[in-house]
């Protein structure tokens, strides 16, 4: 079972290598990480960040971490 922390990474921390480098790990196309899964995810909290990311986004729920993106808490009403 996954953590909290968990997702809060995948939703802030950036892939740091290859074609996606930089992007944040919710937003890596399903493709790409289909691809790692069958060559073998990184070692490490990588990987298993990675293998979290697929499973979240083959089960449909990107939409619990999106919110997550922006690193803090929201302010209604500031502008």
């Amino acid at each position: 079972m996954f953590e909290k922390k968990d997702l809060l990474d995948i939703a802030r921390t950036p892939m740091p290598f290859g074609k996606y480098a930089g992007r944040m790990l919710i937003d890596l196309p399903e493709e790409y990480l289909l691809w790692f899964q069958k060559k073998e995810f990184p070692a490490g909290r990588l990987g298993y960040l990675l293998a979290l990311t697929l499973e979240i986004k083959i089960e449909g729920l990107e939409g619990l971490i999106r919110p997550l993106k922006g690193g803090g808490p929201e302010r209604a009403g500031n502008h």
